[in-house]
């Protein structure tokens, strides 16, 4: 595992030394996309990084567990009251309850195999507990676009930032899909977070607040073509 962990160490370094101020954003509307589906009490965070979700999530549940494989990053998350935090990688964390929400976002591109970690998750989640879980969208506009300016070669080629972040892939609505019914998950809902038509840097530098908010709420009309992509996935068969 130790090479695993330098991998994990090494892409860390983008979040501690990045600004990531529509990164940020991102993230909040990921939440407001998943906070609908919450269930029960307790709750697991997979990979918080330095925590920009999880000062979102400490307000809805009772108990939140964070499991994050980059110490540094681990350390720069508040001590919150209701927060117990552990430094491990997915592949060796263990643990004795079963929880009633798991939240992966942005997570599951950076696995190299991540049906293997699915399936270790599936075995933590509670009978009728719910995975949410998002990733960035291969067939996302700005990307179908770059395609087209001989930006990409395809909609799936890692891109500069992907490789300084550490992804493996690019995930489209059929292979997310693919993957978490390999790990035995039964998809209930499924969409878009974020209709994004230009760069990030683009909108950070050109985009007011409202027109940010007002591209957040078209994302159902766009589902397949959003900057990510979620589903929701629960252990029975529907």
């Amino acid at each position: 595992m130790s090479n695993l962990k330098d991998v994990v160490d090494k892409s860390s370094g983008f979040y501690i030394n990045s600004i990531l101020n529509f990164d940020y954003k991102l993230c909040e509307f990921n939440f407001k996309t998943f906070q609908p589906f919450f269930r029960g009490s307790l709750a697991l965070e997979l990979g918080p990084a330095t925590g920009y979700m999880t000062k979102y999530l400490v307000d809805c549940f009772k108990e939140l567990h964070l499991v994050e494989g980059a110490g540094e990053l681990l350390n720069k998350i508040p001590d919150y009251p209701n927060v117990k935090k552990f430094h491990s990688l997915f592949e060796d964390y263990t643990c004795e309850r079963s929880y009633d929400t798991i939240i992966m976002g942005h997570v599951l591109e950076h696995i190299e195999d991540p049906v293997a970690i699915l399936r270790k998750i599936y075995s933590w989640l509670s009978d009728d507990g719910v995975l949410l879980l998002s990733v960035p969208n291969a067939r996302s506009i700005h990307r179908m676009v770059a395609v087209e300016m001989g930006v990409l070669e395809s909609i799936y080629t890692l891109n500069s930032r992907d490789k300084e972040l550490g992804h493996y892939r690019v995930y489209d609505m059929d292979s997310l899909k693919k993957d978490v019914a390999g790990a035995g998950f039964t998809v209930v809902d499924s969409g878009g977070i974020f209709f994004k038509p230009l760069s990030n840097k683009q909108i950070e530098e050109n985009w007011t607040e409202e027109m940010i908010a007002g591209f957040f709420k078209i994302s159902p009309f766009f589902k397949e073509n959003c900057a990510e992509i979620f589903v929701v996935c629960t252990k029975q068969a529907v």
